[in-house]
């Protein structure tokens, strides 16, 4: 007999316009350097709150992901990742690499980056989960999961030019066709530019050339109908200044 299909759950985002709502609240719970690291790499709850102080690299502004935590039988376990895909490297924007410096001067004798400020030892996850519905409520967005935030990095990459196998890359994919897949929603819309962009060019060589001097042709100017991907101020896994990023967050 044949198996019944796994039903998805729907995947959903936070909307663009609540992003900047959305990290001036989780600054209020001064957690602003927790949730914005996760807006712009997408990692897994439990591989966000096992990261350490030597996790971070300063001078080369990128992150080591080799540990998750997770709650096993009531306790809080760390432990490596399931597959070697989800151990990465990973390139962080300037303004991240200033917020976790901040955040490790608030406990300097506590090797984890993210400290739970009622514990005072490694944030757990149900808890962060809470905060992260309460920091929803607060600005009147729609309860999605936590992990809808990883989906929201990765659409929003997608949307602003990030290719598909670095994308991969960093959400720690075993293939970039499993992140196509996942990200349908997203690649239909870049499928669509695509086909517009090289219709618009195609259309423009078909216009009448203009005739100059005796009787000769000169071709028209080719169009420039690229998408234009300055809104989104950095690039994925670049080193520009916070200002630049200003405009997403």
């Amino acid at each position: 007999c044949k198996l019944p299909q796994l039903e998805k759950r729907e995947m959903k985002i936070l909307p663009q316009e609540k992003i900047g709502m959305y990290l001036a609240e989780a600054e209020r719970r001064e957690l602003l350097a927790a949730f914005y690291l996760e807006l712009t790499t997408g990692l897994r709850r439990g591989e966000l709150l096992a990261l350490q102080w030597t996790d971070l690299d300063v001078e080369n502004m990128t992150i080591s992901v080799s540990k998750q935590v997770n709650r096993i039988n009531g306790e809080l376990v760390v432990s490596q990742p399931k597959t070697p895909n989800s151990i990465r490297k990973l390139a962080i924007p300037q303004r991240a690499v200033e917020l976790l410096v901040e955040e490790h001067a608030k406990h300097p004798h506590s090797p984890y980056l993210f400290v739970s400020p009622k514990t005072d030892t490694m944030f757990d996850s149900d808890s962060f989960r809470h905060t992260h519905k309460k920091i929803l409520k607060a600005i009147g967005a729609e309860n999605i999961r936590f992990h809808d935030i990883r989906h929201t990095f990765a659409t929003l990459s997608l949307k602003y030019g990030v290719d598909v196998k670095t994308l991969s890359g960093a959400l720690g994919h075993y293939s970039a066709g499993f992140t196509l897949n996942t990200y349908t929603h997203a690649t239909a819309g870049m499928k669509r530019d695509a086909a517009d962009t090289i219709g618009s060019v195609i259309s423009q060589t078909m216009q009448p050339a203009k005739i100059v001097g005796e009787g000769r042709m000169m071709p028209s100017a080719p169009l420039r109908c690229f998408p234009d991907l300055s809104a989104f101020g950095p690039r994925f896994g670049s080193s520009e200044k916070r200002q630049n990023a200003a405009s997403l967050f």
